[in-house]
């Protein structure tokens, strides 16, 4: 295949605002007037979205935390701003987007998408990263249900995770019934909301059928976090591929790692160390692969020549690395635009679903195999 085209709400900061004559901490508090939430949350030690649960009523929450926050607000005398309460009941122009972690590029390219579309239409975007902690991300969502944000996006991987799902679900639904808006990107199990999915089973089948034609025969692929959907669909669509052509995928030959450059790194060096013999190695993102590359220059094997390297996401450096990368592309600013679009539309009696085809490009990491 030919080259293509030549060319990730704000961080939710607990930041503590110095007040005249206010006390250090909950129990120096002098009574209710200087007493803020989080003095609240860190007397019943409690998280500062579980205590703005249960002050506000959103949803329900644990009889043990619950008592535990309201012995604390009785304790400190903690009566709510109402100031501040009258500006969460107005008309919010904030979408919150929620994401694994901006730092990722594959995340900065949907991130710019979002933000233009929201620029277009006079909103404000505030970015939070969950470094992939499902907890983290159930707590930014209700602390964006606090705030009364006017939109919440999703756009990491969903969690292969029940438990994730009823807490997920238990945040979002009630928010939708009093008229905010959902949208998530990538496949979010169990979730009643508009999504953008790319097609990552179907564009890792087609990443192995080409590299099949390419004469291999022996794969090794890096993955993520089983528990992402992420890393379900591709490692699921390339072994079934595979499968089809009667090539294994031994389990050996699969080796986890986080989705960064380092994860990339330690399980390229993981399968230098077990003696793989693949010719040619999959990292289910660009980012590992890039990684791997580097691992594999470090212990004095090439590629092409010795093994081929493929990514998935097409994020802009690969292009520029020297070998340049083989990948599946993947139009991130426009995944961005278009989640944001869903958003910005109208709610639908059923949730709407956009899929988005994946484009293999293969590039100079990849060659026929060493003894072909």
């Amino acid at each position: 295949m030919k080259e293509h085209r030549p060319e990730r709400p704000a961080v939710h900061a607990r930041a503590k605002t110095a007040r005249p004559g206010a006390a250090d901490g909950p129990d120096d508090a002098g009574g209710g007037a200087h007493v803020t939430l989080q003095d609240v949350a860190r007397r019943a030690e409690v998280s500062l979205a579980t205590a703005s649960r249960v002050l506000n009523g959103t949803t329900q929450v644990r009889p043990d935390l619950r008592e535990r926050v309201l012995a604390a607000a009785s304790e400190l005398a903690y009566a709510p701003n109402a100031h501040a309460q009258a500006l969460a009941r107005a008309s919010s122009q904030a979408i919150g987007l929620i994401c694994h972690d901006v730092s990722d590029p594959y995340f900065a390219a949907i991130a710019r998408g979002v933000t233009r579309t929201a620029t277009e239409h006079g909103l404000l975007v505030m970015l939070a990263s969950t470094f992939r902690d499902p907890t983290r991300e159930v707590d930014y969502v209700a602390m964006l249900r606090a705030q009364r944000a006017r939109a919440i996006l999703l756009i990491g991987s969903g969690f292969e995770d029940r438990a994730w799902e009823r807490s997920m679900s238990a945040e979002l639904d009630p928010y939708v019934r009093a008229g905010g808006r959902v949208a998530v990107l990538s496949r979010h199990r169990g979730l009643r909301v508009d999504t953008v999915q790319p097609e990552n089973r179907e564009g890792a089948a087609a990443l192995a059928r080409d590299l099949l034609a390419l004469g291999h025969r022996d794969f090794a692929v890096l993955t993520g976090p089983r528990a992402l959907t992420t890393v379900v669909d591709r490692l699921g669509g390339f072994r079934d591929a595979l499968a089809e052509a009667g090539v294994p995928l031994p389990d050996d030959q699969v080796v986890e790692g986080s989705f960064s450059r380092d994860g990339g790194f330690a399980a390229a060096t993981e399968l230098v160390r077990r003696g793989s013999r693949a010719t040619c190695v999959f990292a289910l993102t660009d980012v590992m692969a890039i990684g791997a590359l580097s691992a594999f220059r470090h212990h004095g094997i090439d590629v092409p020549s010795q093994v081929s390297l493929a990514g998935f996401d097409d994020i802009p450096i690969v292009r520029d690395l020297v070998p340049s990368l083989t990948t599946v592309a993947l139009p991130l600013e426009g995944m961005g635009e278009r989640v944001m679009s869903l958003a910005l539309r109208a709610p639908a009696r059923r949730s709407r679903v956009e899929r988005i085809s994946g484009e293999v490009v293969l590039r100079a990491t990849t060659a026929a195999p060493p003894e072909l």
